[in-house]
């Protein structure tokens, strides 16, 4: 990394438009966009990509950093670097929601902190729902609007092993495992807890743990539905 002194004289020398001196700075500081950039890895996004709105987000604060702020550059562009990839995973991300969901997503977790606080517990899904005047899948949705979607490849975060996938597979063909998660109007057929608890598990990535504590049940519960639900499926879909 460079001094203070030498990283300001690049800086003054960058924003009179010396580009040698813009790429200096830059691949000096490449450690540090690296490590902010890997803090949002496994969000469906290249890593590549990261490292490239992390450099774009370091440029930004190159431009407008001023010597007068009194603070040393790289506590100035770490946020600068964040902010950028962070901006882009909210308005530019590989799914888009309306500003209407956006907007419920933060009035949600505005309640959700609310209710912690009072209750000394997660609200449950149906708590959220209700408060809202909202479905529950309206507001499942609303909550994971700022999240991506999980491939059925994606591996477990809990203690359980492989993926989604291995969960649902009874040994037959991908294409065909593929047809049977789309197929709606089996899912729309369970009881409301269980089709909650697939909907949560299999469309927003939630480990038992999580479900438990949304739906205000212990995790062995969840287990036990999720493993009764899935003998369910494989069945009816046979």
């Amino acid at each position: 990394m460079l001094d203070h002194d030498t990283t300001i004289k690049l800086i003054k020398q960058a924003q009179a438009g010396d580009k040698q001196a813009l790429t200096d700075l830059l691949v000096n500081n490449m450690p540090l966009v690296k490590s902010i950039a890997k803090r949002y890895k496994n969000r469906q996004i290249e890593y590549d990509d990261l490292l490239q709105l992390g450099s774009l987000g370091f440029v930004k604060a190159v431009s407008n950093f001023d010597s007068s702020y009194n603070v040393r550059f790289s506590t100035y562009a770490v946020p600068m670097i964040a902010g950028e990839i962070k901006r882009y995973i909210r308005d530019d991300g590989a799914i888009k929601v309306s500003r209407m969901v956006k907007l419920l997503n933060s009035k949600m977790q505005a309640y959700i902190s609310d209710f912690c606080q009072q209750n000394d517990r997660q609200p449950s899904i149906e708590e959220i729902a209700k408060h809202f005047d909202v479905d529950v899948h309206e507001a499942v949705f609303a909550l994971d609007s700022s999240k991506y979607p999980v491939s059925i490849y994606e591996k477990f975060d809990d203690d359980s092993k492989g993926c989604v996938l291995d969960k649902l597979s009874d040994g037959q063909g991908e294409n065909d495992m593929l047809d049977k998660i789309m197929l709606k109007d089996v899912i729309k057929s369970l009881p409301e807890r269980e089709r909650n608890v697939i909907v949560l598990r299999y469309y927003r990535d939630k480990t038992q743990s999580e479900i438990a504590s949304i739906l205000g049940v212990s995790q062995v519960q969840i287990s036990r539905i999720e493993s009764k639900v899935l003998k369910e499926l494989r069945k009816a879909l046979s």
